[in-house]
């Protein structure tokens, strides 16, 4: 993105508690998100039946690949909005929530009319064992119906990050996840209706933090009808913004299939090994999972501490931003590296009661540890580059990035089985970030202009 010159210039400071108030919430928010993915793993797991994991792994894969496509509805709405806040602009943040809600509703819809065929495409990527198929089937089929909403919340979620409402948005992402933790615990254990009961309590939990999240938006409206009012159509339909907007999204959604690419990838290969080494690998890759979720909490601050000042085009603030949040990043993980180490195989043994897949876990906890550090400038960088919206750079890089990782894997795992797998990734995660910050670097010139 290159902004034209003589744009005036709004300056503010940044501290580690400007960083932190939106990081702190944030990360709390984040968290839960994994904690639910390992809650709903631990339920099933607990049962003690590897093709029941290795079915739900694979189908909440299969979900989260499709629905990433999208996931530009909250990047790209957040940095969006936190420009417009930083150009004094809060008009425009509530038009760019608007557009990204009715995109979100109409492909959410199309997600469930094209069910089936999601279903058998998916199955013929990832190519669930015979014995883990029903699991695959049944879970996908109910979660697909959650769809609009998951697109909905993106959507609510950009706004509210990129407005600096952290809380608020850590409020819905905390009712997404302790609902469907508290509800598949109940369906599955309460009501015996296994994997079929961990999709449903998702589903549940998504339609009410939608909900939820709307009202909030409209009261901060005055009304809905306030809201509406508030919204011209013919600035909904602006023909430039539109543009911009289209062409944000369909670099996000490259670099959202890139990533998530990458993630299948992993899965698939790891599926190819046998249904033990599988569940394994997605056990302790959901310790990354968690990793990355904690370092969300600075990706945030910094997208919306970075976005808002390219919008008042104060260079200072920027470059404070990010050499916080890196700073602050690179501690969590040290200690989230530790963390793994020392209580990965109290997790692990919580998480399964297959004796089998306990002791190929164990085998891989240290390189799946290390992610934690490896992982530490990507997912900052993501942050930092949703805030001043320079998706052709997170496209190019993302994409340059899976090609190493498919390459390296390609030739490591034949000569060291999983493990060169694993390496493959900490290269995926290395080059990322070393590509995202020396492009963001080249780019500082162009986009802050002389006021």
């Amino acid at each position: 993105m290159t902004l034209a010159a003589g744009r005036p210039s709004f300056a503010f400071a940044v501290g580690h508690r400007d960083v932190w108030r939106i990081a702190l919430p944030a990360t709390i928010a984040f968290i839960t998100e994994p904690l639910a993915g390992l809650t709903d793993l631990t339920v099933i797991g607990r049962l003690g039946e590897a093709d029941l994991m290795a079915g739900l792994v694979l189908a909440a894969l299969a979900f989260d690949f499709v629905i990433a496509f999208f996931f530009f509805l909250r990047l790209g709405t957040a940095g969006l909005v936190a420009q417009s806040v930083g150009a004094r602009d809060p008009a425009g943040g509530l038009i760019h929530f608007a557009r990204a809600v009715a995109i979100g509703l109409g492909f959410g819809l199309m997600f469930i009319l094209l069910g089936l065929p999601l279903q058998k495409a998916s199955a013929l990527f990832l190519a669930p064992a015979p014995g883990a198929l029903p699991a695959f089937e049944t879970y996908l089929s109910i979660r697909l119906w959650s769809a609009p909403f998951v697109l909905v919340n993106f959507a609510l979620l950009g706004w509210f990050y990129g407005r600096a409402e952290a809380t608020t948005g850590m409020a819905l992402q905390m009712l997404v996840h302790v609902g469907n933790i508290v509800m598949s615990i109940g369906f599955v254990y309460g009501l015996g209706w296994g994997v079929a009961g961990v999709a449903l309590g998702t589903l549940i939990a998504q339609a009410v933090s939608t909900l939820t999240g709307l009202v909030v938006v409209a009261r901060r409206a005055g009304s809905f009808k306030a809201l509406v009012s508030a919204l011209p159509l013919a600035a909904l339909l602006d023909t430039a913004a539109l543009r911009r907007l289209f062409g944000l999204s369909r670099d996000l959604m490259i670099r959202s299939a890139a990533l998530n690419s990458a993630f299948a990838f992993f899965i698939a290969q790891a599926s190819r090994e046998g249904t033990v080494l599988l569940a394994a690998s997605a056990l302790v890759l959901n310790f990354q999972m968690v990793t990355a979720f904690f370092l969300d909490g600075q990706a945030q601050a910094a997208e919306q501490l970075c976005g808002k000042a390219v919008g008042a085009n104060y260079r200072p603030a920027f470059e404070t931003a990010l050499r916080l949040a890196m700073g602050w990043g690179f501690l969590i993980s040290l200690g989230l590296f530790v963390f793994w180490l020392i209580f990965g195989p109290t997790l692990i043994d919580l998480m399964t009661t297959a004796t089998e897949v306990r002791a190929a876990a164990r085998d891989y906890l240290f390189i799946a540890a290390f992610t934690a550090l490896s992982g530490v400038m990507p997912f900052v960088m993501d942050g930092v580059m949703q805030g001043a919206t320079l998706n052709t750079i997170m496209r190019n890089g993302m994409v340059s990035a899976l090609l190493i990782f498919l390459v390296a894997a390609l030739v490591l795992q034949p000569l060291f089985g999983l493990n060169g797998l694993w390496v493959a990734l900490h290269i995926f995660f290395l080059s990322r970030g070393l590509i995202y910050w020396l492009a963001v670097r080249g780019k500082l010139p162009a986009l802050f202009s002389q006021a």
